[in-house]
């Protein structure tokens, strides 16, 4: 039945994202902000899918960012840019340039407004992430960053990127840490399975601006791995009903 489910998501998958591709092409002419709106819009249309079709919800915890910060957050799927964007309104997400380059895609988040780096650039990629980071906090808008720089499977070693800490530092805000457990339910080969149940998604007590390079990055992982090991937990409890 998971498989069954997933196939007739993956359908209505396909069908609402060419509708609404082709539907907001004239968006790339338009303000950012209509980009904005028709983004959120896709991405409630795949949550509705994903509830009526695969039996797939999900609850937010904590307090949600109000003012512009610096948000961390774990990241296991395709699920967890969809989340957090719904959740926080029009956060800047810090991604690999390589999904810019993607058609239509690439071109609706480039309009949206995201930070895109190469990841080979070191120094040069740092400097650029950090001026569109200050761009973007001064107009109003959180930074949205995964510090590990990839997906990582549920109980996954943790490899925490030096990007975070170098943004924390030069930005000079604070950081809200964010764990999630989305892996345990989008999964499998290229993330096809989708299982019923509910993904949790956690905002975690803010880590103010001001702390030395090592201590925030101790604090960051800290926090997000101990709250993500406890969302594991009781996402495969949930799993198991």
């Amino acid at each position: 039945m998971v498989v069954f489910r997933s196939t007739v998501f993956l359908v209505w998958f396909a069908i609402i994202t060419v509708a609404i591709y082709i539907a907001v092409l004239p968006a790339l002419l338009l303000p950012r902000k209509v980009m904005v709106h028709a983004s959120r819009l896709w991405s409630r249309a795949v949550f509705f899918g994903l509830k009526w079709i695969c039996g797939l919800t999900y609850e937010v915890r904590g307090a949600v960012p109000q003012t512009p910060v610096l948000i961390a957050s774990k990241h296991m799927s395709m699920w967890d840019t969809m989340g957090l964007y719904l959740s926080v309104w029009d956060p800047c997400a810090v991604l690999k340039r390589e999904l810019t380059r993607i058609p239509f895609y690439g071109w609706y988040i480039k309009k949206a407004g995201v930070i895109s780096i190469d990841r080979g650039g070191q120094a040069s990629a740092l400097r650029k992430m950090t001026a569109e980071a200050k761009t973007a906090l001064a107009s109003g808008r959180s930074i949205l960053i995964f510090p590990e720089g990839t997906r990582k499977k549920p109980g996954a070693p943790p490899d925490y990127k030096p990007g975070v800490a170098g943004l924390y530092g030069i930005l000079d805000v604070p950081c809200v840490p964010v764990a999630l457990n989305s892996g345990l339910f989008w999964t499998g080969p290229m993330g096809f399975i989708k299982k019923p149940g509910r993904v949790v998604l956690e905002f975690l007590e803010p880590i103010p601006a001001g702390l030395k390079r090592s201590d925030f990055m101790h604090t960051l992982q800290a926090r997000i791995e101990a709250a993500t090991k406890q969302l594991v937990v009781e996402g495969r409890q949930l799993l198991q009903m």
